[in-house]
């Protein structure tokens, strides 16, 4: 597998993108924590950074720079997002159901 890490960024070296791992997602080193993960819980549910690291054992530091990378790159972050939320969707479709069952 293929990681990258982007040179330019000095939160960079901890944020990293592998082929094959979370679709590619940007995600903190040596986890499955995507970027975009972090960002929903910090700042779509308002949760304390502190809080989140400690729920998935990390460093907050790494919250912050999960963070700072999102704010950094927002057209990845935004075409990363829609990515996932088309393979959900795709998935969604994919589950053979009994007739007249909808997920709604």
């Amino acid at each position: 597998m293929s990681e990258s890490v982007s040179p330019d960024d000095s939160h960079s070296a901890r944020i990293v993108t592998t082929e094959g791992v979370l679709g590619g997602q940007p995600r903190i080193d040596g986890t499955r924590i995507s970027v975009l993960f972090v960002h929903e819980r910090v700042e779509g549910r308002g949760l304390d950074p502190q809080t989140v690291a400690d729920r998935h054992g990390l460093d907050v530091a790494d919250v912050y720079h999960a963070l700072a990378y999102y704010h950094d790159h927002p057209r990845e972050m935004d075409h990363r997002r829609r990515e996932r939320d088309d393979a959900f969707e795709a998935f969604l479709d994919e589950i053979d159901r009994p007739e007249g069952v909808t997920p709604e």
